[in-house]
């Protein structure tokens, strides 16, 4: 017991996660701004939709949204086998878990909105069309860096799915199929995390 109590004041105390209702309000002013941004660029300064990733493309909203669900589907199933069976992967959403911290299932969805919604308005809309699909994938994994070798997986991850949401837009010609496949990992994933890891 006296060693228990030892170790725990010689280690240093772990970073405190924003409560919940703080995390969203941060997020959502920085995602605003990140949208905002996006829309400027692509609206504002090159005269284009953002929904649409090349002239003459359009939204076909039923093939869109199944395609962006079986998307997102299949990277949720993904991330919630690495969780379980590798060390690597559980680790990371141990991790995970740690920075978001306890959220009600309802922030978890206005997070996984506001990141859909802005990352692919900033990274496939806005920036994809202009350096192509290879650097708007190594940029928004940039953008998910974490300087610890424990969250070099999350980087890894986010270059894969960067690829992926990328692909998305390429075959769609539109952001639907990516924005719901991006908003559905990352709703479940967080509601996920919360519940098993915080």
């Amino acid at each position: 017991m006296d060693q228990d109590l030892e170790r725990t004041r010689d280690e240093p105390e772990a970073p405190k996660a924003p409560r919940g209702g703080e995390l969203v309000r941060l997020a959502l002013w920085f995602y605003g701004g990140l949208g905002g941004a996006a829309l400027l660029w692509r609206r504002g300064f090159q005269g284009q939709s953002l929904w649409l990733a090349r002239p003459g493309a359009e939204i076909r909203w039923l093939g869109d949204l199944l395609l962006g669900v079986l998307a997102g589907a299949l990277v949720v199933l993904v991330s919630g086998w690495l969780a379980r069976r590798t060390r690597a992967g559980e680790l990371l959403a141990r991790r995970l878990a740690e920075a978001v911290g306890p959220l009600a299932p309802r922030q978890c969805w206005a997070l996984a909105l506001a990141s859909g919604l802005a990352e692919e308005a900033f990274f496939r809309g806005a920036l994809q069309p202009v350096v192509g699909i290879w650097t708007a994938s190594a940029l928004f994994a940039a953008a998910h860096l974490v300087p610890r070798r424990d969250w070099l997986p999350w980087c890894a991850f986010s270059l894969a799915a960067g690829l992926l949401l990328g692909a998305l837009v390429e075959l769609s010609g539109n952001l639907v199929a990516a924005v719901v496949a991006h908003v559905l990992i990352n709703g479940v994933n967080l509601n996920r995390l919360v519940r098993e890891y915080v």
